[in-house]
């Protein structure tokens, strides 16, 4: 991996932020993948095929361009790797993609239909915003790419059914906070059933914009 030698810091701190990630308890075994933008605004750093983020090493990340997702060096990388690249190449405001997969989100993800409204606690529309939904897309192909990208464009997470989740943000900081406040919402969720109650429109435009 000597063409990684100009990118050492990034990788450092991309391996970092997967064990962050990991200590989250945002996935488990190799169910989730993480990518990040580098500093050349061409590339990126994906997780490998089949990495478990708690414990990954600098030869199981993959350098991709961002354009079409073909990979430059390293392994290869996540089946999921072409949406982490739509995504950045879509959205220039944002630096990390998780794909990630937590107990209660998605249980929600797994209901007939699959669940819609997550407004129940200020951190979602405040941190996250609407959710989107991309009906089940069997997982690596170029249709669960489009559809994923597609909603991404426009949102800051989205719900794969009988899948998982997929978030952006600007760091590892910003990309784990949506995911742990959207999964401790989900478990709220799923706890109160039909007791639930659910953040007004009127509730939520204050909480927003004051």
């Amino acid at each position: 991996m000597d063409n990684y030698e100009i990118f050492r810091d990034t990788l450092e701190s991309f391996c970092d932020g997967c064990y962050r990630v990991s200590a989250h308890h945002l996935m488990r075994c190799s169910s989730g993948n993480v990518s990040v933008r580098m500093s050349d605004e061409e590339h990126m750093l994906i997780s490998a095929s089949g990495s478990w983020l708690d414990g990954i090493e600098p030869e199981q990340v993959t350098l991709c361009r961002i354009i079409d997702g073909a990979v430059v060096e390293g392994p290869k990388p996540s089946v999921e790797s072409v949406f982490h690249a739509g995504i950045l190449a879509a959205r220039p405001d944002v630096n990390v993609v998780l794909h990630f997969q937590t107990p209660f989100a998605t249980t929600l993800a797994t209901r007939a239909p699959i669940h819609r409204e997550y407004f129940v606690i200020p951190e979602i529309p405040v941190n996250i915003g609407p959710i989107g939904i991309v009906d089940f897309i069997p997982p690596g192909t170029d249709e669960l790419a489009r559809a994923v990208v597609s909603e991404m464009k426009t949102h800051n997470l989205v719900q794969l059914a009988n899948h998982g989740q997929v978030t952006c943000g600007q760091d590892f900081q910003d990309v784990i906070q949506k995911a742990v406040f959207f999964e401790l919402a989900c478990e709220l969720i799923v706890r109160n059933g039909d007791q639930t109650r659910y953040l007004t429109d009127a509730e939520v435009n204050t909480i927003c914009h004051g």
